[in-house]
């Protein structure tokens, strides 16, 4: 219920204010389950992403949605928990099993899926190596997997901004659903689980138009905040020596 109420009140407000696009919805089935498999460039994604479809998305989000401190903190967890979001424990082990039972229910129930398979926001607006969770669900569930892009909701509000920038405007597009029923049975082969995250990878590159890079998007997001830091301590230095 307070899918649709959140979406009956910021659906008409966000139209007028951002006047998003869309392409592709036709690919996205009425009804049965499916997976909506989709770049991650922004917190916008969130909204904009299931905005022009007619059916509900549960997404599996990142457990920290759910566990923030602060008045932004509480706010995502309300919104997340309220739009019926998945915790999804990116550390691995028994936390992201639960989270992929839970996503395979979901599926059962004939329902949409959502899922970010870089795991996290791009750090540059790149698109970064996808995680195998989604191979898992497509496999074991037998669900297609409708590839989405995302765009221009990272010049819209990039990582770390609170405010969106007017000026851009965002859009969706939704790919052809891929089956991968020739894979049935083998969902336990790590080999054809990253065949298949890497053909998800490739579809949402292609709807994109986006850089790909051949990394995990985390590491990517440890190794970018490191540089940064290293330069500011270089620069900082230089600064500081007399006669420079």
């Amino acid at each position: 219920m307070f899918y649709w109420v959140v979406k009956a009140i910021l659906g008409p407000f966000l139209a007028l204010i951002f006047r998003p696009w869309a392409e592709g919805i036709e690919n996205v089935p009425r009804e049965g389950p499916a997976i909506i498999a989709s770049n991650h460039l922004s917190f916008a994604d969130h909204f904009f992403g299931p905005l022009p479809l007619p059916r509900k998305v549960t997404f599996l989000a990142k457990a920290e949605y759910f566990t923030g401190r602060g008045l932004k903190g509480l706010l995502k967890k309300a919104f997340f928990s309220g739009v019926g979001g998945i915790p999804l424990d990116r550390a691995g082990g028994q936390a992201s099993e639960r989270a992929i039972n839970t996503g395979l229910r979901v599926l059962a129930q004939g329902k949409l899926l959502g899922i970010y398979p870089e795991g996290t926001r791009t750090p540059d607006g790149r698109l970064y190596k996808g995680k195998t969770g989604v191979a898992r669900l497509a496999l074991e569930s037998g669900a297609p997997v409708i590839p989405c892009a995302m765009l221009g909701t990272f010049d819209l509000m990039p990582s770390g901004k609170f405010i969106p920038r007017l000026r851009y405007r965002p859009g969706v597009r939704f790919g052809k659903p891929l089956d991968f029923s020739r894979y049935a049975g083998l969902e336990s082969d790590r080999l054809v689980l990253r065949a298949v995250t890497d053909e998800i990878m490739y579809a949402i590159m292609a709807l994109a138009s986006q850089e790909y890079v051949d990394e995990d998007a985390q590491r990517a997001k440890e190794r970018l905040k490191a540089e940064h830091k290293a330069a500011r301590l270089v620069r900082a230095s230089t600064d500081s020596r007399p006669g420079l």
